[in-house]
């Protein structure tokens, strides 16, 4: 999976130079097809079904994984939060904010959970020809870690054409900056939840950020979701 191919320093400097990283080949093509198949798998626990058109979020459908969630997904989740903690407290300073996010998900999970944000939020979505997810914010109660972690599981002009992962950074006193995300199949991008630190020419600001999924105009697309925060 990760195997050392990122770190946060690295990290950091994309982020801040582009709003978002693309880290390639963070699963195998047999992890993409096994986590994909867990959507329809009787077996697999999940806590709740939603379809994106009857609350107006677009149209597909997500999944939320219960708890304990899978190994794969446990691991994934792990393993990028520890290297994202430190980012987080960064952009926390860069921002005049308190520096505390913990250096584990243990320790953030169990943060959550004293607040009453109990529910596990890691998620498969599943999209097909004409379906898509309008720019929004993954939020779910006043914890909210700042980055968040989406790995594509099909291959684009293969398995599906369109689907683009979309970005859209809303600069104050500017016109909003909307990015495409360029993801092959196992690929992760590591994006904003809310908003993320920006320099300008009198030291950082925090713009807004949101992101969506343009119409797949054919196949079908699959996504993880990793949100490292729990929800109310």
């Amino acid at each position: 999976m990760l195997d050392g191919k990122i770190n946060s320093e690295q990290l950091l400097i994309e982020l801040n130079k582009n709003g978002y990283v693309r880290v390639p080949a963070v699963l195998s093509n047999k992890e993409c097809s096994q986590t994909a198949k867990l959507y329809d798998d009787p077996a697999t626990q999940f806590r709740s079904t939603i379809n994106m058109a009857r609350y107006n979020f677009g149209r597909g459908e997500y999944k939320y994984f219960s708890y304990p969630l899978p190994e794969l997904i446990q691991n994934l989740r792990t393993g990028f939060y520890e290297v994202l903690a430190p980012i987080a407290n960064q952009w926390a300073a860069d921002l005049g904010l308190p520096t505390d996010w913990p250096a584990t998900l243990s320790e953030l999970t169990a943060r959550c959970h004293a607040s009453g944000q109990q529910r596990p939020t890691p998620l498969l979505l599943k999209y097909s020809t004409g379906d898509y997810n309008c720019l929004h914010q993954d939020l779910y109660g006043p914890i909210h870690f700042p980055l968040q972690v989406i790995i594509l599981l099909n291959q684009p002009d293969v398995d599906f054409d369109g689907g683009e992962l979309m970005l859209v950074e809303q600069r104050p006193r500017m016109q909003s900056r909307g990015m495409i995300i360029p993801l092959h199949k196992g690929d992760a991008a590591i994006i904003p939840v809310r908003e993320r630190p920006r320099l300008g020419s009198r030291g950082f600001h925090r713009v807004n950020m949101r992101h969506g999924v343009g119409e797949v105009r054919r196949g079908n697309r699959n996504t993880l979701g990793l949100i490292f925060h729990d929800a109310e």
